[in-house]
């Protein structure tokens, strides 16, 4: 038995996901999250095999949840759950440790064949993106690039995500629980990082770079 937790942060669409899951008999879904933090207390707490999980959830979104699950150590693999097919983001993510990437528009039999390779240690890929995915993994000049995901530490990309979404350094600040000078600083740093000077740059050049998704 495959024990699951689902992360989604739309409710009819976490139970139409619970729905498809439970149809195989084979697994277990233990638990449900609507946000990335609830997501990363639940896989604590019940240690799954397997998270599937929302890359686009507000606040902390699916690849911030993702990281940091990954860093807990444990034996539970992670599939992402999108509407973009977006190769780089795909990259981003699999260099830090998920094993699955699976389109919105995926076929029933496509999220079960992804829940039980990922459970094996497999890695899974909606077919339509695997192609160019696995040949930017193996592109020789992929071992040394640095990308702005990389330069980033996790509270810039939470920062990043929140400033995206319209927040005010005074929202950033109470939500993250964290002075509104260090909300300052940490904007200082993203447009250095992503060597832009203004606002709109900055959030166009993070969906640009797959930093954030604002939908899906």
């Amino acid at each position: 038995m495959i024990r699951i937790v689902i992360a989604e942060d739309h409710n009819l669409v976490r139970q139409g996901i619970r729905a498809l899951l439970e149809q195989s008999g084979d697994v277990q879904v233990v638990a449900e999250a609507a946000t990335g933090e609830e997501a990363i207390q639940l896989v604590e707490e019940h240690k799954p095999d397997v998270v599937v999980m929302d890359l686009s959830m507000p606040r902390l979104d699916g690849a911030q949840a993702a990281e940091r699950i990954i860093n807990m150590k444990l034996p539970t693999q992670i599939i992402i759950l999108s509407m973009h097919a977006d190769t780089t983001m795909v990259q981003q993510l699999l260099r830090h440790g998920v094993k699955g990437y699976l389109l919105k528009d995926a076929v029933t039999e496509e999220l079960m064949l992804a829940v039980q390779s990922v459970s094996q240690g497999k890695l899974f890929l909606s077919p339509t993106i695997s192609d160019s995915v696995m040949t930017m993994l193996l592109s020789p000049s992929d071992e040394t690039a640095e990308t702005a995901a990389d330069l980033l530490t996790p509270r810039e990309r939470e920062v990043l995500q929140l400033v995206a979404e319209g927040h005010t350094n005074n929202a950033i600040a109470e939500i993250l629980k964290i002075s509104v000078k260090t909300v300052e600083k940490h904007r200082a740093n993203l447009m250095t990082k992503l060597e832009v000077n203004d606002l709109a740059s900055l959030i166009r050049e993070s969906i640009k770079q797959g930093l954030i998704l604002l939908d899906g």
